[in-house]
């Protein structure tokens, strides 16, 4: 996803090995696999996460006795892959990493995940219950788990430590008020400064307004599955994210921008303050990448009407092919792969895991920023396990949920623009539900 579902990759890397640990991930594995393949077949993304396990991949192989082929794609070649082999009903491929926002519903609409609900129950020590509970749903389909998160992420509030004390503030904004207010504050008294910052373009916008969605109580459909983007709540999320940037945003500021353009704005010093993935953060704290590195701070994501309510999600779940034939080895891969110790060494290098021990554990927050923990604490307590609409055709949905942010940022009616996206979007779950 070029707008930040494999943005961790992009983080500098501390270089610790995962090997060490191995052996702490492989308890009892469960499933009886005499005859079955010793050769697990496992199709990762180009993503950190993949790099860390394949420097623990030889000690796997050694305690376990069994294989690992492994095919590493960039994101679009993985998307053709998949479309391919799993419309064919291949069993070529055994274990699968897998974006559960963007294709998870596609693949348990049609059946391409196995079921893992006697899997998850098979091994108390490595408990499914530490995993968060917004990734657990997020790779739920009907009650059933069909994934397990590897990959976190939350939406929270960097800002600029010496704007706001220049500015005479001595905390950052705790609600979506307060925000509005500072950001024009700062814009005001700062010549060449935004006040705020964020994503622009129609799709590309769509995850990160959600978290003002939610804040405002509202949701891309509501309870009955029906389009709900022109609620009270959606038409005034609309009308401030539109305001902050038009009002106290970039001059002239564009309506085609994704992560790297709103980064590239904060991280030269343009911008006090920015609404971003946390996975995100060392583009901003790395002197090599940001002019800022030694001012930036951040919070939990601020709060609306409804309190602070931003997305939890997992951006990358394993799943198991559900035409394997070696269903039973691609758990064991997938149980060591998610274990307690492995989740630790990937936290530890930077990528934010989906287990409750893990971010309990210092060594597991060890290389994060204080106030950056403290902020992924409060979003997994309040969070929202999606960040986009819950379709099938998910990059045709973000255009139309989207539009009424650009038409809000350039100064048009947001409420009317919210009730013209809203029976679009109602048309195409309609055309969807056929």
């Amino acid at each position: 996803m070029p707008e930040g579902r494999d943005d961790v990759r992009r983080q500098s890397i501390f270089g610790a090995s995962l090997a060490v640990v191995v052996a702490m991930g492989l308890s009892a594995c469960g499933g009886d696999d005499s005859g079955a393949s010793k050769t697990v077949r496992v199709t990762l993304a180009n993503h950190v996460w993949t790099d860390n396990v394949k420097q623990a991949l030889p000690e796997f192989e050694k305690q376990t006795g069994l294989k690992v082929e492994l095919t590493q794609l960039g994101e679009d070649q993985l998307s053709d892959q998949y479309n391919v082999k799993l419309n064919a009903g291949s069993s070529d491929i055994d274990v699968m990493m897998y974006r559960p926002l963007q294709e998870g519903k596609l693949f348990a609409k049609n059946k391409y995940l196995a079921d893992l609900s006697e899997q998850v129950k098979s091994n108390k020590d490595w408990d499914f219950s530490d995993f968060q509970a917004n990734p657990v749903e997020a790779t739920t389909h009907e009650g059933k788990p069909v994934g397990v998160p590897i990959i976190t992420e939350q939406e929270v509030l960097y800002y600029r430590k010496d704007l706001l004390a220049k500015a005479g503030l001595s905390a950052p904004p705790k609600t979506l008020d307060e925000l509005t207010a500072a950001a024009a504050k700062i814009k005001a008294a700062e010549p060449g400064v935004a006040g705020f910052i964020a994503r622009t373009g129609k799709s590309a916008a769509v995850t990160q307004f959600s978290s003002f969605l939610y804040s405002f109580g509202g949701d891309f459909v509501d309870s009955s599955g029906k389009a709900a983007v022109n609620s009270d709540a959606a038409k005034q999320a609309y009308a401030l994210y539109g305001k902050l940037i038009k009002d106290s945003g970039p001059a002239n500021v564009s309506t085609d921008m994704g992560w790297p353009e709103a980064m590239a704005i904060f991280t030269q010093g343009k911008a006090a303050f920015y609404t971003e993935a946390n996975s995100l953060y060392k583009n901003a704290t790395d002197p090599a990448k940001s002019k800022v590195a030694d001012k930036v701070g951040f919070a939990v994501f601020p709060a609306g009407p409804a309190g602070s309510k931003p997305y939890n999600i997992p951006s990358w779940a394993l799943g198991v092919n559900a035409n394997s034939e070696n269903t039973g080895n691609a758990w064991k891969f997938v149980e060591w792969a998610t274990s307690k110790a492995q989740t630790l060494a990937q936290q530890k290098s930077g990528v934010p895991g989906a287990r409750t021990s893990v971010w309990a554990n210092p060594e597991g927050t060890s290389t994060f920023p204080k106030d950056m923990v403290e902020a992924i604490e409060a979003s997994t307590k309040s969070g929202v396990s999606h960040d986009r609409p819950l379709v099938v055709k998910i990059p045709e949905a973000r255009e139309i949920v989207g539009q009424p942010i650009v038409d809000a940022i350039t100064g048009k009616d947001a409420a009317a623009a919210a009730d013209t996206a809203n029976a679009a979007f109602q048309k195409f779950l309609d055309d969807e539900a056929k």
